[in-house]
Order: C-alpha cells, then structure tokens, then sequence
C-alpha cells in the first residue's frame, strides 16, 4: 500500500501545533512582601591614599638606590644618586665666578682702587684750580688782570669740577656693576646647585614603597617614575560607577566590598569621595570608598568589586522578573489582557512592585516573555 505524502508547508503547521503542545506549562505565583535592599555594583581596584609616583628631574645613570618594595620611607629621604658630571662642572664653574665676582665688590679690589685714586687726583685738581680761579676774581676786581685771564681760569676750574664728578660717577657704577655681577653670579649658582640637587632624588611625603620601578645601573631621564608611594596605612577602593547609577550614589552611603583574591571575604566601607569630572579613560564616575573593617591584604592595584548600599525597602511587594516581562506587563490568571505595574527596581530574579496588583493577585507565566 502506498503511503501518503505530507506537503512541507502542512507539515510546517502540524510541527509548531506540536511543539506549542509540548511548551513549557504554565507557572503561577503570588506575590510576596519582603525587606530588600537596593544596591549599585561597581568595580575597581585597592589604592593607597596620597599615592605619588617620584619621577627623575635630570639625566644619567642610577649609582644607588637606597630601598626597597615595602620600605616605609621619611620625607626627605635620598631614595637614590643619579650620576650626572655636567650639573657637577657647571656648579663647580659657577662657584670660581662668583668667588672672582665678590673680590670685584673688595675694597681693595684692583678697579676700584684705580677709580679710587681716580677721584683723589681730580679732586686735588678741582681743589687747586678752583683757588686760581678765585685769586683770578680778586684780581679783576683789581684791575690787575684782564678779564680773559679770569674766564680761563673759571673756565679750567669748571672742568676739572666736572671731570672730579666723573669720576665718583665712575667709582660708583664700577661697585653696582660688581655687586650686580655677584647677584647674577649667585643666581647661577643657585640654579646649578639646584640642578646638581637634582642627582639626589629625595622623597616628598611620608609614605610606604609600593611599586619601585628602576635598578642600579639603569639610564634614566628626566620625568621616568622611580617608586610609587603612598600612605602605609590608609588605603581605599577606588570603583567605576556608570552613568545610569551615579545619581543614586551618595556620600556616607554604605558599601560592602570584595576582593578579587579572596572572594569568600566581604568588608564594609563607607562612600568618602565621589569626584565631580567624568573620567573619559574609563568612561565612568570614579567613587572612593573607605573601609570601615580592618583590612588583612594590602597591595595596591588589587582588583575588587563592590556593592553599594542606594536604598532600603521595608515590606516591599515582590514578584520573580520572569513574571513580568520588557513592557512592565503581567498576566493575571483569569484575565485576557495583561496588566501594566509601576516598578521600583529590578534584579536578576525579583522586581519590587509599586502599583497594579497586590500580594493577593494571581500572576500567571502566559504571554510573558522575558530575557
């Protein structure tokens, strides 16, 4: 006998019917009242507080560095000597100029002892012709002399007056030029001592060692990093908060934070500092939360996450999110139509109801379709 043969469109139709019929049956549930907590989730990793990198300010090669990762070190202290001749010359030259510079500034000081004798020899001129002059006076007064012989007397004096003036001016500018070559002189030593300071790299604060970065021997150059160093401590988390929850997150706000090396472990923190710019390199809200527990692991970088305390719900109504689906619909069992809710929030198995239904409602998982 010959078997009939099913179109494959009539077969389409006869296999969805199939598959519809053995779907997956129908859930129903009531809702419950519960206490919950709402929480934004944030990662980052664990820092030291007051964290700075002590960069190089000159050239050359480390001859020694003085610790170690882990050290706690004072401010002040020369963590390492960078070998650098040239700061060394410079400071060396510009310290036998000024030595030449102040004896300039001496009394006794060869230019200064010529402009003195200078002065005395045109002084002695000035006081000597002044006194022929005035005997020249008397004479014209006198009728002893012709008036041409006074003025070439007056005028002799008024010359040697003004050359007697010329050279105090001259003895004066020869000290200010002096003691302004020493200013400059000192200037110059000043900046090459601080250039020659420079081979010493000192620590700005107090602090621990918690990346150290060159060794003896290395080149460096002026802005490489040497150390990082940070408070030994306080130390914090430092999380990414996304731009959808940055306005639920407030000061003082609790947190409750995990390490990445012991996930087992939870410690409380407490929301210290939210910083008010956008971080464009993570594309986030970046928060500092303190710990309020004693923290056991201490290295900085550490990766962790957090969940952060937003809000607190007393006998919220609470239904599973797989009764409800994208819309914010439910099917209430024995309605044809499903029912808008007011939700509060949602997570991955509850979502917190406001408004449409109450702890007595019959939800029901028909026509509910959700992620």
């Amino acid at each position: 006998m010959k078997r009939p043969i099913m179109h494959p469109m009539i077969f389409g139709i006869v296999l969805s019917i199939w598959l519809l019929a053995c779907g997956k049956p129908t859930e129903e549930t009531t809702p419950i009242r519960k206490d919950v907590t709402e929480t934004v989730f944030a990662s980052g990793t664990l820092e030291a507080e007051g964290l700075y990198k002590l960069t190089v300010q000159t050239s050359g090669y480390l001859t020694q560095l003085s610790f170690k990762e882990g050290d706690i070190v004072e401010k002040g202290k020369v963590l390492a000597i960078i070998e650098n001749n040239e700061n060394i010359i410079n400071t060396r030259g510009a310290s036998e100029l000024l030595t030449l510079s102040k004896k300039n500034t001496a009394k006794e000081a060869p230019a200064l002892l010529q402009a003195e004798y200078d002065i005395k020899t045109q002084k002695e001129k000035m006081e000597l012709d002044k006194k022929t002059a005035d005997r020249y006076k008397r004479l014209l007064e006198s009728n002893s002399i012709a008036k041409i012989e006074y003025e070439n007397a007056q005028l002799t004096y008024n010359t040697s007056r003004n050359n007697y003036q010329a050279a105090l001016e001259y003895y004066n500018k020869l000290k200010r030029d002096a003691n302004q070559q020493v200013v400059n002189d000192q200037t110059t030593v000043d900046i090459y001592r601080t250039s020659l300071g420079k081979n010493r790299v000192k620590t700005v604060l107090r602090g621990k060692v918690y990346e150290k970065y060159k060794e003896v021997g290395d080149y460096v150059m002026q802005g490489d990093i040497l150390a990082e160093i940070g408070s030994p401590e306080l130390l914090y988390a430092e999380v990414s908060v996304d731009e959808t929850s940055i306005s639920k997150i407030k000061m003082g706000q609790e947190a409750v934070i995990q390490l990445n090396t012991d996930m087992n472990r939870t410690y409380k923190g407490r929301v210290q500092e939210i910083n008010p710019a956008f971080d464009e390199e993570t594309q986030s809200f970046i928060c500092k939360i303190y710990f309020l527990d004693s923290l056991d692991f201490r290295i900085v970088n550490t990766q962790l996450q957090t969940n952060i305390i937003v809000g607190e719900q007393k006998n919220a109504l609470l239904i599973p999110r797989n009764y409800i689906d994208f819309g914010g619909y439910v099917q209430i069992k024995g309605k044809k139509e499903k029912t808008k809710v007011a939700t509060q929030f949602v997570s991955n198995e509850w979502v917190q109801v406001l408004s449409g239904i109450d702890e007595n409602t019959i939800l029901v998982t028909d026509n509910i379709l959700t992620p």
